[in-house]
């Protein structure tokens, strides 16, 4: 009698447990700010397409503050020490649009295709945009050999 007393018990606390535990808020849970920040891009990929060893490797992707309060990047990083990325440092205003620079080492030949996560005060905190294209070796015309000066007969 006292076994079935003491497993009823605790089924039934147990039970009480589990009830309470959905009826609150995880402790953990974030309120969304109805006035965050948010950032736009044009494009979350830049494409290099295909250019040659030793090219310009700085490209930009342009965003705009979506939100009704200063948007404020804490942090980009590249996927690998290829990828650098420069943001700015100053508060975006609500409206204004700015750029992050992406730089990558075109000395190394192949495909790219790299990660770069910015950090920032916005209501989606981390955001992910990418770049991608084709590094070539490049084209060397052969030389030209001029004949020499004409021989008279």
């Amino acid at each position: 009698m006292k076994k079935l007393l003491f497993a009823f018990g605790l089924i039934a606390f147990l039970g009480a447990g589990v009830s309470a535990q959905g009826t609150t808020a995880p402790a953990d849970a974030k309120v969304v700010n109805p006035n965050a920040p948010t950032m736009t891009f044009e494009s979350e990929i830049v494409d290099y397409g295909t250019i040659d060893q030793g090219a310009d490797g700085v490209r930009e992707f342009k965003f705009t503050n979506n939100g009704k309060e200063p948007l404020l990047i804490s942090n980009a990083r590249g996927s690998c020490g290829c990828t650098v990325p420069t943001w700015p440092k100053e508060p975006i205003k609500p409206g204004e649009s700015s750029v992050i620079k992406v730089k990558y080492d075109t000395k190394r030949l192949g495909a790219i295709n790299k990660s770069v996560t910015i950090t920032s005060n916005a209501a989606t905190p981390t955001k992910v945009v990418r770049i991608k294209g084709k590094i070539i070796a490049p084209q060397t015309s052969p030389v030209k050999e001029t004949a020499g000066a004409p021989i008279e007969n």
